[in-house]
């Protein structure tokens, strides 16, 4: 097969696979962070220790985890199919691959805040704050440069995940890779697909590290933090005192 064969098969197919991967990682995101959350919060010890909640949610999240995702991609056909009418192609693909990634994303979330500097929660804790406020005031804010590399890690692996999708009927560049690399013996193609998403995943990995890197530069206003909290608590009885 020519490049000026080739060129239209990848570009479409490309988009396909953009279109999956964005997707799926939008909901893995916008699900995961929440559960993530509350593994943290409801964990032994932590703000809203609960244990009942935290080992429910925890087994969800482990079987999601360790479920096959070829296996799982037959066994949601019908879901799949009664939430945007179909089951297969790129849009068909989506379901599945941000089930596959939520509950993988959503562990990633706990260990970036469970890593969160102790020191910061309890002064903020000491200055009144409440549960919401020491998340997304403390907790959220500090994990930043995880969290970052934790969608990095995501979308790499669904990534991999699309190219599985593709080869049954998803779409993409495993279609691609599959139904003519594979089946019509197109070496050159499955070779040029290889390479994009190789490719692919190695300027996620690089945009992805070039943001961590970012935030953890901006790093030392976690110890700045944590020092001006606590000036504040010890500074709020001398001024009680001064006042009286």
């Amino acid at each position: 097969m020519s490049w000026s064969e080739m060129q239209p098969l990848l570009y479409d197919n490309t988009l396909d696979t953009l279109f999956m991967v964005w997707w799926s990682t939008f909901y893995a995101v916008l699900i995961g962070i929440p559960a993530g959350v509350v593994l943290h919060l409801t964990d032994r010890g932590a703000l809203l220790q609960n244990v009942v909640v935290n080992k429910v949610l925890g087994a969800i999240v482990n079987i999601g985890r360790s479920f096959p995702f070829l296996i799982l991609i037959v066994v949601l056909i019908p879901f799949t199919r009664l939430v945007v009418g179909v089951s297969i192609g790129p849009t068909g693909a989506v379901v599945p691959l941000a089930i596959a990634a939520i509950p993988f994303f959503a562990r990633l979330v706990e260990s970036a805040l469970r890593e969160v500097d102790h020191g910061l929660v309890e002064a903020a804790q000491a200055m009144g704050g409440g549960t919401w406020t020491i998340v997304f005031k403390v907790l959220l804010p500090q994990a930043l440069p995880a969290l970052v590399a934790a969608v990095t890690t995501t979308v790499i692996q669904l990534i991999g995940y699309s190219a599985i999708a593709g080869a049954v009927g998803g779409g993409g560049l495993g279609n691609l890779a599959y139904t003519y690399g594979y089946q019509q013996y197109e070496t050159s193609l499955m070779i040029t697909t290889v390479v994009e998403l190789i490719l692919l995943v190695t300027l996620v990995q690089l945009l992805g590290d070039l943001v961590v890197r970012r935030l953890a530069g901006r790093g030392t206003r976690a110890s700045s933090l944590r020092v001006g909290l606590r000036r504040a608590r010890t500074e709020e009885p001398a001024a009680v005192t001064e006042a009286a």
